[in-house]
């Protein structure tokens, strides 16, 4: 069980990649490190990293290479991700895959070639470094695609299936030897937004941990209230859906962003919130870490982010420990080690979840019957679990998962 913190360099925020301030970065880590993490999740940005689909900057990578090197003297593991992407409202995205040179990420022969020659060079660089742990392909690149975002891209879930496994490939079988993870991740319409062409089997079967990214601005806050209990629970519900895609039973969830947005919360109620969230994410089985959204506030001289992302750190700008991180650092040392047990009771979910056409998707979302009945029945004392229909006609696969009730997928939407 792995606790940590995205970090968000206090100087510049990850504008620091343009001109590094080490002293800066070296306080930071320091102060992550003294509140018992073991590992920060690391942001350089895209554009920086290969400003031509042909050309790598390998002093950034040298930067990199540098950052996770400090990380490592003050006992921290290092998770590099790579396309980057989208952060904090902000997209970032290299010149020749937009405007004149517009490219479909997803499908471009030569762009899906460049993102893959880019994932090479960075294990490349990051390889002999003891402390690197591994490489998370890019923040919520599943942004891009839909009319969600101005860039509209499109792309079909087999699509979507030949890009991740493209960008994996050519470090897959170095990692796998190394002990090192390859990670993608998704906002949570990956588990909520049906008809989206990133779907819960692309996230619970690629790469080696299924990773979550728990937000209660998603609606869950507005529809329950912020110190309600199926706010709190967000992130505990999320990590018991994820499990219910994955083919290996043993697969575990990274709940690898979370934090207390001030838009949604009371004032004053972001510490209750982290205290409850972290705790209830502990009563789950098979999660492989809590990493912290985020490390330090944003600064207040930066323009234009929304407000609350310049209050979600641990420390403040100037790095001092805030509340928050007071009881982030006061769960990790009063973490015992213990796993608890799996939940001997399951939603049974449609095998069609990934279809287009299905609406299972929503009925799991804050909005839906299935997300109610979970959080009346753990409210009740009854922790749930999830499997799918394939896996709960066999009954091996299922006591491999310690299931030995299935609830109907009709039961949970009545």
């Amino acid at each position: 069980m792995k606790f940590g913190a995205n970090y968000t360099p206090t100087h510049d925020w990850f504008h620091t990649w343009l001109n590094p301030d080490w002293d800066s970065v070296h306080r930071d880590l320091e102060q992550i490190a003294s509140i018992g993490m073991d590992h920060v999740r690391l942001f350089p940005l895209w554009p920086i990293l290969q400003p031509n689909r042909t050309l790598i900057n390998h002093k950034g990578l040298e930067d990199v290479r540098r950052m996770v090197e400090i990380a490592g003297e003050y006992g921290l593991e290092a998770y590099v991700d790579v396309i980057q992407g989208h952060l904090s409202s902000f997209d970032f995205m290299p010149s020749w895959v937009v405007t004149w040179h517009d490219k479909n990420m997803f499908t471009d022969p030569d762009a899906v070639q460049g993102q893959a020659d880019l994932v090479a060079a960075l294990y490349d660089e990051l390889e002999d470094v003891p402390t690197f742990r591994g490489l998370n392909l890019g923040n919520e690149c599943n942004q891009f695609l839909g009319t969600r975002h101005a860039l509209h891209m499109t792309a079909t879930p087999g699509e979507v299936t030949h890009w991740l496994e493209s960008l994996i490939a050519p470090v897959k079988g170095r990692a796998a030897k190394q002990g090192r993870v390859l990670t993608h991740c998704e906002d949570d319409a990956v588990w909520y937004l049906d008809r989206h062409s990133f779907n819960p089997t692309h996230a619970a079967r690629i790469g080696d941990i299924t990773t979550i990214h728990s937000w209660v601005f998603n609606g869950v806050a507005d529809r329950f209230g912020a110190s309600s209990e199926q706010c709190y629970r967000h992130a505990q519900y999320l990590t018991e859906l994820a499990k219910a895609f994955a083919i290996d039973p043993d697969r575990k969830v990274w709940v690898q962003e979370i934090g207390a947005p001030g838009n949604v919360l009371e004032q004053g109620n972001e510490v209750e919130f982290a205290e409850q969230s972290v705790r209830r994410i502990l009563e789950c089985s098979d999660v492989y870490g809590i990493t912290w959204w985020c490390s330090h506030d944003v600064s207040s001289s930066l323009a234009d982010f929304p407000v609350f992302e310049h209050q979600l750190g641990l420390f403040n700008e100037h790095g001092e420990l805030k509340d928050i991180g007071r009881v982030v650092r006061d769960a990790i040392a009063s973490y015992d080690g213990h796993e608890p047990d799996r939940p001997s009771a399951a939603i049974v979910l449609p095998d069609d979840v990934v279809s287009l056409d299905s609406t299972i998707r929503s009925s799991c979302s804050p909005n839906g019957a299935v997300f109610d009945y979970w959080m009346q029945q753990a409210i009740a004392g009854n922790h749930l679990g999830f499997v799918c229909q394939s896996i709960a006609r066999d009954s091996d696969a299922l006591a491999l998962r310690g299931i030995h009730e299935c609830v109907p997928f009709e039961q949970a939407l009545s």
